[in-house]
């Protein structure tokens, strides 16, 4: 039997990047997966890869995210592990930074990653060694110039990740948070797209730039976020709870 048989995981942000790359390393150890997204097209495909369940979900609105649980739960039983992983980022100088854009943000990375875990709360405490992962940033544990907001989103999520893990330490519930650096991501795309259009520099040389700014000069790939997710759901890591790990290649945290 695969080491995730017929376990239910359900990946918020499931069409791209980290959430695609960690729906395939789950479905591949037998875990049943439900992909949440806003664009249908790639929760589809990713979905037809992993043999999971696609639902379109906005996660800033918690109706929206209860039947979306429903229908993952019709699909595919009570909600073992849940991957918080959608998100958001943008960038702006303090002194400019739009209220509008801070609301945004925070409601994105944070207020709905809180909405998000509370809803599945109730399958996570009647399961056995069940599992919320929240991914978060390095942005979390140190201030980034140009992206107040995101920062604050991310210090707020890690808030979150470490309050829960507390306060369910003895039930069957572990809670964590992955903090990439720069990872290769639709995300950073745009982001490169960002820099470049405010800097005159290509996008090749956008990415070099960003790609900096981990330790090692590379974007981080999906694949590598996706493996130590993936360990965190293993039955092996029951004792891991309230861990923020940090992939950014070495930069200090």
């Amino acid at each position: 039997m695969a080491v995730l048989e017929n376990r239910h995981a359900l990946i918020t942000g499931g069409g791209s990047g980290i959430g695609a790359s960690t729906a395939a390393h789950l479905a591949a150890a037998g875990a049943k997966c439900s992909l949440l997204g806003r664009r249908s097209g790639p929760i589809e495909q990713v979905a037809g890869e992993t043999s999971g369940k696609a639902i379109p979900c906005d996660v800033t609105d918690r109706k929206a995210i209860e039947a979306a649980y429903e229908s993952a739960r019709h699909a595919h039983g009570p909600i073992e592990l849940l991957i918080v992983n959608a998100g958001i980022a943008d960038s702006a100088p303090f002194a400019k930074l739009a209220a509008d854009d801070w609301d945004r943000i925070i409601a994105v990375n944070l207020t709905a990653a809180f909405h998000c875990a509370q809803a599945a709360l109730p399958d996570l405490l009647e399961g056995k060694d069940t599992r919320i992962i929240f991914v978060a940033s390095v942005a979390g544990l140190r201030g980034t110039p140009y992206a107040a907001h995101y920062a604050a989103s991310k210090h707020g999520l890690l808030g979150l990740m470490r309050s829960m893990a507390k306060e369910f330490a003895k039930s069957p519930l572990t809670v964590n948070a992955i903090c990439p650096g720069y990872v290769d991501t639709p995300m950073t795309d745009q982001s490169a797209s960002r820099v470049a259009a405010k800097t005159g520099r290509s996008e090749a040389e956008s990415r070099e730039a960003i790609a900096a700014f981990n330790a090692n000069g590379r974007l981080v790939h999906p694949d590598g976020v996706a493996t130590q997710i993936f360990t965190l759901c293993l039955p092996q890591s029951r004792d891991v709870n309230g861990a923020a790990l940090v992939i950014d290649g070495g930069s200090d945290a």
